[in-house]
């Protein structure tokens, strides 16, 4: 088997991100992820030579599936405030599609430091469009005085954290449209001029 069989590897990332969504994810082993992904142990080590390099490269795979990049083209083109309503609808409606890998991964993080990693991952590149959002507005003149761009950029992405949107969605039972809405209405007055 060549060790760069693209085939192998998108069956091997399939199969984490199904065990990963499948609520198994505490017990979410390398053994488990070859034998779902029809290879042995020692096959998939050739394409993953840890279980954190799998965990991030299937977050990763996730994203790329799912064309991620496509959804930030919008707020990657936008300024001022269009940018920032752009990026929270972006990221806001991207979360439902990967809650279940993201909350797997965070419910193993505790005990779990390649879940952690993964996670961090995840997390640093919403945090990435977070900061070049409120870059933006910086630039533009646009930003509220009452916060340092650092500051901004925490405020926002704690705001748009998965735990907030499951606190609302799940727990409050706010409509998805409703989440997004009231995080633009939120991310607006507590960030611009």
């Amino acid at each position: 088997m060549s060790r760069k069989n693209p085939n192998t590897r998108t069956r091997i990332l399939d199969a984490a991100w199904t065990l990963l969504e499948s609520g198994a994810a505490r017990g979410v082993r390398m053994s488990d992820i070859a034998k779902a992904a029809g290879i042995s142990r020692q096959a998939l080590y050739l394409h993953f030579p840890s279980r954190a390099e799998l965990l991030v490269a299937t977050t990763r795979h996730v994203d790329e599936v799912k064309d991620v990049d496509a959804r930030l083209a919008e707020s990657r083109a936008a300024t001022g405030p269009a940018r920032l309503d752009a990026f929270i609808a972006a990221w806001g409606g991207y979360i439902p599609e990967v809650q279940g890998v993201l909350r797997a991964l965070a419910a193993m993080m505790e005990t779990d430091a390649e879940a952690r990693a993964a996670y961090d991952d995840r997390m640093a590149a919403v945090r990435h469009g977070c900061a070049a959002a409120v870059a933006a507005l910086g630039s533009e003149g646009g930003l509220t005085p009452d916060l340092s761009e650092t500051e901004a950029t925490d405020l926002l992405w704690a705001l748009l954290s998965v735990e907030t949107w499951g606190r609302l969605t799940r727990d409050c039972g706010w409509s998805q449209n409703r989440y997004v809405e009231v995080l633009q209405q939120t991310a607006r007055a507590a960030l611009l001029r």
